[in-house]
């Protein structure tokens, strides 16, 4: 079961995907990512990319966000964040991209658009994690004094500097790392 935590949506329950595999970022997870965000996530920009049910950037919308973009390529993925969304009347503060994450970025980029707070949680294992942190230091997506927050397993190596993000913090939850990056 995937419930929000917090917030205007507290204790709402969220759709998954039927027979999804993929793991959603379990509660414990969420709730550390959410205190680390308390004192920037009220009235930000945020991106939440391999978004999978949702369950991350509607959380975020449940603590105060103003707006989230959510970027997912799976299209029953993409389908559960909008029905997600409608059932918790948020589709007004939300915007769904069903397409690749690379492809996703440089559109993004293109229209200017630009966020407070980057979520990313790619699937383990698959060494996607450096590449879209590299394309999102190519595309200045992030705002001035923004956060970029890695979900990954415990067993990645990242770097503690790429271009021009700095590793900020790390925080481990069993086998799940939280990577926080800031500009600098």
């Amino acid at each position: 079961m995937v419930r929000i935590i917090a917030g205007a949506c507290k204790g709402r329950r969220l759709k998954i995907p039927a027979n999804w595999l993929s793991r959603p970022t379990a509660d414990r997870v969420k709730e550390a990512l959410f205190n680390v965000l308390a004192p920037v996530i009220l009235g930000s920009r945020f991106l939440d990319l391999f978004a999978g049910s949702g369950n991350v950037g509607i959380e975020a919308l449940s603590r105060g966000a103003e707006m989230v973009f959510f970027v997912e390529k799976d299209p029953r993925a993409a389908k559960t964040i909008y029905d997600n969304l409608f059932a918790l009347s948020l589709t007004s503060s939300a915007r769904v991209i069903k397409e690749d994450v690379f492809v996703a970025l440089k559109r993004l980029d293109r229209k200017g658009e630009r966020f407070d707070i980057i979520f990313l949680d790619p699937p383990y294992e698959r060494r996607l994690e450096l590449p879209v942190l590299e394309k999102l230091t190519e595309y200045n997506l992030l705002k001035p004094a923004g956060i970029i927050v890695l979900e990954s397993s415990k067993r990645e190596v990242l770097p503690s500097r790429l271009k021009n993000l700095i590793l900020d913090r790390q925080e481990r939850y069993g086998d799940t790392m939280l990577t926080f990056f800031r500009e600098g």
